[in-house]
Parts: C-alpha cells; sequence; structure tokens
C-alpha cells in the first residue's frame, strides 16, 4: 500500500508512542484494514490510539527492523503493528491475538 500520507489523503489519526515516534493512519487507510484485513476492529479505533499510546510492551519485527508491534492487554491482547520512518510513522494494521510474537522487546510499561 506504501506510505499513506505520500498520497495526500485525509489522516483520520495521529498518536505520538512512548518511543516518540508519531504513527497516522488515512480515513482510506482505515476502511482497508476494518474491511479488508481485520474486520473485527471496526469501531475499534479508540482501542487503536490506546495501544499506540500507552502499550503494555512494544518489541521489533525480527524480519524488518523499522516494523514495531505494539502490544496491549484490554477485553483482550491487541496488536498493531506501525512501520517507523525517521520520527514519524504509519499504521500496517490491528488485530485482536492471542500471544505476543517473536521479536526484540525494546519497551515494557
Amino acid at each position: 500500500m506504501g506510505n499513506p500520507s505520500a498520497r495526500g489523503e485525509k489522516i483520520f489519526f495521529r498518536i505520538k508512542t512512548p518511543l516518540n515516534v508519531e504513527i497516522r493512519t488515512t480515513v482510506d487507510y482505515w476502511d482497508y484494514i476494518i474491511n479488508i484485513k481485520h474486520p473485527v476492529m471496526e469501531g475499534k479505533e479508540d482501542i487503536v490510539k490506546n495501544i499506540l499510546k500507552a502499550p503494555d510492551e512494544i518489541r521489533r519485527s525480527k524480519i524488518d527492523k523499522e516494523i514495531f508491534l505494539y502490544y496491549k492487554k484490554l477485553d483482550k491482547l491487541y496488536c498493531a503493528v506501525a512501520r517507523h520512518l525517521n520520527g514519524t510513522g504509519f499504521l500496517i494494521t490491528a488485530y485482536p491475538t492471542d500471544k505476543v510474537k517473536e521479536g526484540d522487546s525494546i519497551w515494557k510499561k
């Protein structure tokens, strides 16, 4: 999908993470997440914002060092996945999960 803000789309939200990285997503990309990737996340944008703003743990992907996985236990365990680029970043996806994935833990609450 590429970098959402490079296409001049309307920003849906921007959230500053504990790593001091601002993660953003666009209205169109959020629609893609809730309609195609993870329909279970429809109506849960506040949960995703909460995960990014106040996660329980942040892990760096073993495969791609620019991909970060934000985890938070709420009514269930959720993961928000974002790419970081030079102090900013964008949401790739978000979903409920049953366990924390492999990767290097780089931040804990």
